[in-house]
C-alpha cells in the first residue's frame, strides 16, 4: 500500500499563476495591495526609470540659475516633446515593460545596468523617430547614467518608494484610525468605567478618556512621521564627484546634485560615502515602530476590555467564532492587529539597525534589507486595517460598567482621605492618619455604599465637605475625564 507521502502530488511552486509565499502577496493582499505600487520590485525599477530619465534632462537642459545651457558640452537641448517622450517611460511601465526589463536584467546580471539599457533603447534612433520624427535624443543616449554609480539610483529611489509608501498610503489609513479613535473617544467620554491599575479596581475614569489617551499618543506619533525628512544623494562612487569633475571640470558639481535632489522632492544630503547614509530611514522607520507599539497597546487593552464585558461584539452575520463552540464572538481582529504589529516591529527595528552601517565606503547588506520595506510596511498597514474593522464592530456595555463600579465602593477610599487630609490642614480636629484610617476600612475588603456613607458621616468633616462626599458615588467620581477629552483631543 502506498503511503501519503510517496504518492505523487503536484508541486505547488510549479502552479501558473505563481503561488505567493508570503501571507501579504496572499490572503491578506487586499488590504496591503495599495502599497505594491510604492514598495515593490516592480516600483523600484520605476522609480529608478524616473530618476535616471530626469537625470537625462538635467543634464541636456541645465539647471536655471546653476547652469548657463547644459550641465555637459555639446548636450542636445530637448524639446518639450523630448522630454515628454522620456517622461512616458516610467509613466507607462507596465507589464511588458517589466518583462522586458527582466529579460535584460538576466542578461546583464546587474538591475541598475538592466534600467539603463532598458532606456538606450528608447534612445534608439529607429524608436525615438518612429515616436517623434526628427528628434535628438539618440545624441544623449551616452548620458543616461552618466557620472552615477548605482546607487547614486538606488538612494534616490527607495527615497521616492519611502515617501510616496508613507505620504500616499501609510499616513492616511493611520491618521483615519486615530481619528476613528478620537471620535469613539468623544462618544463615549461621559461614560463612567471602573480603571484597573495593576489589575485591581482603582480610581474610576471614563472610556472616552482611556481612548483619548491612546489617540493622543498615536498622533503625537504621526506628527513625527508627518515631519520626516527624505534624504538623497547624487555624487558618484565614493561621494566626491570623482567621474563628474574630470569628464566635466568646469560645472559646479554640488549645485548640480542639489537641485536635482531637490527637484524630485527630496532633501540634499551633501556629505556621502558611495551609499547615501540612510539615517533618515532608520528615523522614520523608529517613529513607526512606535507607532506600532502604541497601537499594540491599544489591541491589548481593548481585548482586555471585551474580556471583561465592557466591549461587546457586533456579530458578523454568517461568520463562525469557533469550529466548536457555536457562542463564541472572538476578538480575532485584536489578536491579528497584535501579531502583525510585533513582525512589523522587528523588520522596522531590524532595518533601522542594519542600514545605519557600511562597512568602509560601501557593502550591499543594505541592498537586500531595503528589500523588506514593503513587508515591513505591510504588517503595520495589515494591523491598522484589522483595528479599523475591529473597533467598527464595538459596542459599549455602560450598564455592566456601571454594575462593575457599585460593587467597588472601596475606591473612594482615595477621596475621603484626600477630603481629610485638606481638612487637617485647615484646622479641622479629628482629621489625624486620614490614609492609615482608609486604609483599614478598605484595603482588601469590599465596602458597600451603607458602610463608606456611615463612615464619612462619622468624621466630623465640615458640613460642606461631608455633603459632597455623602453625594459622591464611584460612577461620579470621575474627575475631569470629560472635560480632558473635550479641552485636548483636539
Amino acid at each position: 500500500m502506498t503511503s501519503p507521502t510517496q504518492q505523487t502530488r503536484v508541486n505547488l511552486a510549479d502552479v501558473t499563476p505563481p503561488i505567493a509565499l508570503g501571507p501579504l502577496d496572499g490572503r491578506y493582499r487586499g488590504a496591503v495591495a495599495p502599497l505594491v505600487d510604492h514598495l515593490s520590485e516592480a516600483a523600484l525599477n520605476r522609480a529608478r526609470i524616473h530618476v535616471e530619465v530626469e537625470w537625462l534632462v538635467t543634464l541636456c537642459n541645465g539647471v536655471p540659475g546653476v547652469t548657463d545651457g547644459a550641465v555637459v558640452p555639446g548636450a542636445p537641448t530637448l524639446s518639450e516633446a523630448e522630454i515628454a517622450y522620456l517622461r512616458q517611460i516610467p509613466a507607462t511601465f507596465g507589464a511588458e515593460e517589466i518583462a522586458e526589463l527582466a529579460a535584460i536584467e538576466r542578461e546583464t546580471v546587474h538591475d541598475v545596468k538592466a534600467v539603463e539599457y532598458f532606456i538606450k533603447r528608447r534612445l534608439d534612433t529607429a524608436v525615438a523617430e518612429a515616436a517623434l520624427g526628427t528628434t535628438s535624443l539618440p545624441a544623449a543616449s551616452e548620458l543616461v547614467h552618466f557620472a552615477c554609480t548605482s546607487e547614486d539610483i538606488n538612494n534616490l529611489s527607495y527615497a521616492l518608494m519611502v515617501q510616496g509608501a508613507i505620504q500616499q498610503v501609510w499616513l492616511p489609513a493611520a491618521t483615519a484610525l486615530a481619528d476613528q479613535l478620537a471620535d469613539m473617544a468623544r462618544e463615549h467620554a461621559g461614560v463612567p468605567m471602573l480603571s484597573r491599575t495593576h489589575g485591581q479596581p482603582a480610581t474610576p475614569t471614563t472610556m472616552g478618556k482611556e481612548l483619548a489617551v491612546l489617540a493622543h499618543r498615536l498622533r503625537r506619533q504621526l506628527r513625527r512621521v508627518e515631519g520626516a525628512e527624505f534624504l538623497g544623494k547624487l555624487n558618484g562612487a565614493t561621494g566626491t564627484y570623482g567621474a563628474h569633475t574630470v569628464a566635466v571640470p568646469g560645472a559646479d558639481w554640488p549645485a548640480v546634485s542639489q537641485a536635482f535632489v531637490e527637484h524630485l522632492g527630496l532633501t540634499w544630503n551633501p556629505l556621502t560615502t558611495q551609499i547615501e547614509s540612510h539615517d533618515w530611514q532608520a528615523e522614520v522607520y523608529a517613529d513607526i515602530a512606535r507607532f506600532n507599539r502604541i497601537l499594540h497597546n491599544l489591541a491589548t487593552d481593548v481585548w482586555t476590555y471585551i474580556s471583561l464585558g465592557f466591549f461587546t461584539q457586533i456579530p458578523v452575520a454568517g461568520a463562525t467564532g469557533s469550529s466548536t463552540m457555536p457562542h463564541k464572538v472572538n476578538p480575532i481582529r485584536f489578536e491579528n492587529a497584535e501579531a502583525n504589529l510585533e513582525i512589523s516591529c522587528s523588520l522596522l527595528d531590524t532595518l533601522g539597525a542594519t542600514l545605519v552601517t557600511s562597512r568602509l565606503q560601501r557593502d550591499l547588506t543594505d541592498s537586500t534589507t531595503q528589500r523588506n520595506v514593503g513587508p515591513a510596511f505591510g504588517h503595520s498597514l495589515l494591523a491598522i486595517d484589522n483595528v479599523r474593522r475591529g473597533m467598527k464592530a464595538l459596542a459599549v456595555n455602560a450598564a455592566l460598567m456601571a454594575t462593575d463600579l457599585d460593587e467597588n465602593w472601596e475606591v473612594l477610599g482615595e477621596p475621603v482621605q484626600s477630603a481629610m487630609r485638606a481638612a487637617s490642614v485647615a484646622g479641622v480636629p479629628g482629621m489625624e492618619n486620614p490614609y492609615e484610617r482608609l486604609k483599614d476600612l478598605t484595603r482588601g475588603r469590599r465596602v458597600d455604599a451603607e458602610r463608606m456613607r456611615e463612615f464619612v458621616a462619622g468624621l466630623g468633616l465640615p458640613d460642606d465637605v461631608a455633603q459632597r462626599l455623602a453625594e459622591l458615588t464611584p460612577a461620579t467620581y470621575t474627575g475631569l475625564a470629560e472635560k480632558l477629552v473635550a479641552d485636548y483631543l483636539a
